[in-house]
């Protein structure tokens, strides 16, 4: 390990950055592109956004068990060939009509879950336990890198120069470049873990099913299901909404800023979350995994809400003040860097099922979070929207507390806290370890 991350999956975690780059490309200005370039009402744009998170939904449900079934590395690649060809099919014959760009961005929704999420398979298979954290910490800080920092950063470059269509023709390349580290630097997970990809007949089927049972058969699952889909809906629910609403596209809101302003402030934040979701994987490895999520997660997403819908309203056209909001934003999503881990942990002899439980969740919030703006915005306005934001949230401090995943070092087999002398000895124990 180095400072938690496996040493084997060194490239997969680079690959996982190149690739996320390329996917995020348009998530800063498509819904404006849309309407500003293409004509569409603003809420034909969110339907686009909105149709796409239903599609990365089921296709991240499903993408555990089937990794773990056919092959983590085998289900990267085929996510890297999709992604490229939808892509592709989206800037030829999807910016026709409304309709069209809604079908043909809803299909490459397919596309990302089955890179991603499969390597949160190989790491799950290739990491002990108790380090899971801290190498999920260092898979979100490569997918900030990615997502974030470098497909937000870039096109702020390259939109002056080739225009928001021509940008959006460069991102095959990092996905290419991506995929194709995936093929030469990654390896497969370790011969002892892959078991279910020897199953056979009625015996796949069954562990495939299970990526839909177990939601009914563990409680606990269902409920970490509940608290994954609100821990990110304003970190997808933003990028469809805030171009709108801080450069004045809304009804019920004014020119503030420049949509490169709005891009750059996206990009400052993810930059600060790959350095905190680092972090936060080695404090909630050493000191409590449900503890970080539920007051600096939860608490600080709903003050982070509440800073990006009032700031601009409080101090006008202020980027200082837009600044604080994106560092509160950074500190407090990356919290939530724990819930790769507490599924597994939750269901230890089925973890590709568990994993599914956890990538349908993050599945689930690419298409609530933006469904929430573009449902409610017409009806309850702007500010109304930035209110439900903030009321999910405060609801996810209340579940977490119903949630009770074994850590070793922190918790009991049953989830319940060991006592502070026994906390302190397994910290020490770690340290001595690293």
């Amino acid at each position: 390990m180095i400072l938690g991350m496996p040493k084997r999956l060194v490239w997969g975690y680079i690959a996982l950055a190149v690739f996320m780059a390329g996917d995020g490309f348009d998530l800063t200005f498509l819904s404006r592109y849309l309407v500003t370039q293409h004509g569409f009402t603003s809420t034909q744009a969110g339907l686009c956004f909105t149709v796409y998170g239903l599609v990365v939904a089921f296709s991240a449900w499903t993408t555990g068990v089937l990794a773990e079934t056919f092959g983590a590395k085998r289900l990267m690649l085929l996510g890297g060939i999709l992604w490229i060809g939808l892509h592709v099919l989206f800037l030829t014959v999807g910016l026709i009509s409304p309709v069209a760009a809604i079908l043909t961005y809803g299909a490459r929704g397919i596309a990302y879950p089955l890179f991603m999420y499969s390597f949160v398979v190989l790491i799950a298979q290739s990491v002990d336990p108790g380090r899971l954290a801290s190498a999920m910490g260092w898979f979100w800080a490569a997918f900030s890198v990615g997502l974030g920092s470098l497909g937000a950063f870039i096109p702020t470059l390259t939109i002056p120069h080739l225009g928001e269509t021509g940008t959006l023709w460069l991102a095959p390349v990092l996905v290419g470049a991506g995929t194709l580290m995936c093929l030469f630097l990654v390896p497969k997970a370790p011969p002892e873990e892959r078991t279910a990809e020897r199953l056979e007949g009625a015996d796949r089927a069954r562990e495939l099913l299970r990526g839909v049972t177990i939601l009914v058969e563990n409680r606990q699952i269902l409920l970490s299901v509940i608290i994954r889909i609100l821990c990110n809906l304003t970190l997808y629910g933003f990028p469809m909404m805030m171009p709108l609403y801080l450069t004045g596209q809304l009804d019920d809101s004014q020119p503030w800023f420049q949509q490169t302003e709005w891009m750059t402030l996206w990009a400052v934040m993810n930059t600060i979350t790959i350095v905190a979701n680092i972090v936060w994987g080695r404090l909630g490895d050493r000191y409590g995994w449900m503890r970080q999520m539920r007051w600096f997660g939860f608490g600080g997403m709903a003050l982070s809400a509440f800073a990006f819908g009032y700031f601009p309203h409080l101090f006008g056209a202020n980027y200082a003040m837009m600044l604080i909001a994106a560092v509160i934003f950074a500190c407090s999503v990356t919290a939530f860097v724990p819930m790769g881990a507490i599924f597994p942990a939750l269901a230890p002899q089925h973890r590709g099922a568990a994993i599914s439980a956890h990538n349908l969740a993050s599945g689930l919030t690419t298409f609530i979070g933006p469904g929430i703006a573009t449902a409610l915005l017409p009806l309850i306005g702007s500010l109304g929207v930035i209110w439900v934001y903030i009321l999910l949230f405060l609801s996810g401090i209340v579940i977490t507390f119903f949630i009770r995943p074994p850590q070793p070092g922190i918790t009991d087999e049953n989830g319940r806290m060991l006592p502070a002398g026994q906390r302190r000895r397994a910290r020490a124990g770690t340290s001595l370890a690293h």
